[in-house]
């Protein structure tokens, strides 16, 4: 087309001259002034640009990785030119690229390597799994899994210890091979015979720091590890695989990525907070960001390094934006407590269904402390996970101490992940701190059924989960799933947000509701924000990264119950189709 082009109303775009012609038709085409042709245009749609000073358009303009123009399909019609690429919505909803507020990257990509115990109902089905697995492993070949939660088995096993059975099936149908299965939360395992055994684990093994070995009436172990009783199985399980050729566990850590990112593109996700990765995973990443090899931006918080390491080393891991915008690291995550499903999550008051417990503290608050001042000094957030209501009040006042004692320090957006159990009095104090609550929607209702077992209804019903309660008081909300604890897929988080509704159709405390205005909010410009790129990403707003995915169903006004049923059509990714569903059709060029 022309340098010099036309709005029609009611018109798609055409040459200048026929442009004319319809004008004079009727149609109501004016032109307008010159401008550069986009790239690519989306056009005919509602755009819901999460952008307050236009909130909704019809279509947008890109050019190379960044968005131009959001408008009416009549003014942005003038921004297509010979070699424009146009998507026609036809009326679909195109919002923000989802952004990922809480997950683990690597581990998402190596859980489709490995037994998916997620769908699993019953512990017979998981021993089943091991035994074909086993049949097909080389001797003394290390059998995984991932996924598994004791209360989503129904019927429950016969013979049980604290609502986990023992190891003896698994023992029986793997004599030789070593299992290890992680929980679904990744905060227990549950290993064999032959695993306790590679790893030294008897009756008279202690329970670690911060861990322990569950064990039966006679004091036997079961199998089932909690929290950071797990080391002593994943040791001896990494000593194993560094046996292996280098070329080997490079080709394994490539495949991890293109798993993921082929996950993450196809459900939404254009940008990934991932939530821990030591030096040498970061130093991977930067290797891949220089090559332009990483599938979708990733906002990484340095994880597993003792403090020593992050002091002198910090400053040499600094990156914003490297690869052209896909590999930012500038944040640490430490870790306070465990997590509920497993009872290791730190509670003010012993569990409902464990009387003899408050929950483990997995990192000390004295290590945590030195490393909020490294991160202080060094200019760099501080994420620390805390589930249990305990948890939660320790960290928020170790931040406030802090806080305090660097008061020429501000605008530092530390985060507290998960943030999923709160005493009512602790949930003004995050807007009064500035402290982000970096949560993850479907967790409730995916916890919803048995998290009242735990903690009793009083307090799930003050604090478990209080959205709109953190909302109301000022708080920044972010979202995610925590992949691949749930999966990734941020449509069921949005639904969890919105409705509370879980799988049996009951509502968990629906008064926490998010609206879907807050949701949508919380998945993208929320999570910009939490990551110090608002300015780059999380709305359809000229200037800003073109980042952009297109749904089936308008999740913003369906009913509810159609809201599960949306599906991805396109992925857009620095302005360029990353993803395109089957019966999307093919974009046009002009």
């Amino acid at each position: 087309m022309d340098a010099r082009t036309v709005r029609c109303r009611g018109a798609r775009p055409v040459a200048l001259a026929a442009a004319l012609l319809a004008a004079a038709g009727g149609l109501g085409c004016e032109t307008g002034p010159a401008v550069t042709p986009a790239d690519l245009v989306l056009t005919n749609g509602k755009i819901v640009t999460v952008d307050s000073l236009r909130p909704e358009a019809e279509a947008v303009a890109i050019v190379g990785d960044r968005i131009v123009a959001v408008g009416s399909s009549a003014e942005i019609a003038r921004y297509i030119g010979e070699s424009t690429q146009v998507i026609d919505l036809e009326g679909r909803l195109a919002v923000p690229g989802f952004i990922e507020g809480h997950g683990h990257f690597m581990s998402l990509g190596q859980a489709r390597m490995i037994l998916d115990l997620t769908r699993a109902r019953t512990w017979d089905e998981i021993v089943a799994m091991v035994a074909a697995a086993a049949r097909e492993a080389r001797p003394g070949e290390w059998i995984q899994g991932r996924g598994w939660h004791q209360d989503k088995w129904n019927p429950a096993p016969a013979v049980t210890v604290e609502g986990v059975p023992t190891h003896h099936e698994l023992s029986r149908v793997s004599p030789r091979n070593p299992v290890i299965l992680t929980h679904a939360s990744g905060h227990a395992s549950f290993v064999n015979a032959r695993a306790m055994e590679l790893a030294g684990i008897t009756r008279s093994t202690p329970n670690p720091p911060g861990g322990e070995i569950v064990r039966d009436a006679r004091g036997e172990p079961t199998g089932y590890l909690r929290e950071t009783a797990q080391a002593l199985v994943w040791r001896v399980f990494e000593r194993d695989r560094a046996q292996r050729p280098p070329e080997a566990v490079a080709a394994e850590a490539r495949r991890a990525v293109q798993l993921a990112g082929e996950e993450l593109l196809r459900k939404g996700v254009t940008s990934f907070h991932d939530a821990g990765s030591d030096f040498e995973t970061i130093d991977f990443f930067r290797e891949l960001a220089e090559k332009d090899s990483l599938p979708v931006r990733l906002y990484v918080m340095v994880r597993g390094e003792p403090n020593e390491s992050l002091a002198v080393k910090l400053p040499d891991y600094r990156m914003i934006g490297m690869g052209n915008g896909f590999l930012t690291v500038r944040s640490i995550k430490r870790q306070v407590d465990g997590a509920l499903g497993a009872h290791g999550a730190w509670l003010l008051e012993p569990y409902n269904d464990l009387p003899t417990s408050t929950g483990l503290v997995l990192e000390s608050l004295e290590s945590i402390r030195r490393t909020a001042e490294i991160a202080i000094e060094h200019g760099f957030q501080l994420n620390t996970h805390a589930i249990g209501d305990r948890g939660n009040r320790e960290i928020l006042n170790l931040y406030e101490e802090i806080f305090r004692a660097n008061p020429d320090k501000t605008d530092l957006r530390w985060r507290i992940e998960h943030a999923q159990h709160l005493a009512p009095e602790d949930i003004p104090r995050f807007a009064e701190l500035g402290v982000i609550a970096s949560m993850q929607g479907v967790h409730a209702t995916s916890d919803g059924p048995w998290v009242p077992q735990r903690i009793g209804d009083e307090r799930a019903r003050t604090g478990a989960y209080v959205w709109r309660a953190l909302i109301d008081a000022g708080a920044v909300v972010t979202n995610g799933t925590d992949t691949p604890v749930e999966d990734v897929d941020p449509i069921a988080s949005f639904y969890a947000s919105v409705t509370r509704r879980t799988a049996d159709g009951s509502v968990f405390y629906g008064e926490q509701r998010m609206t879907r205005e807050e949701a949508l909010r919380s998945y993208t410009l929320n999570n910009a924000y939490a990551a110090f790129e608002e300015d780059v990403k999380g709305s359809i707003t000229p200037g800003k990264l073109a980042d952009i995915v297109v749904l089936s169903r308008d999740i913003m006004t369906v009913p509810e119950e159609e809201i599960p049923g949306t599906q991805v059509v396109y992925t857009i990714l620095g302005g360029r189709i990353r993803y395109q569903a089957p019966t999307a059709g093919v974009p046009l060029d002009r």
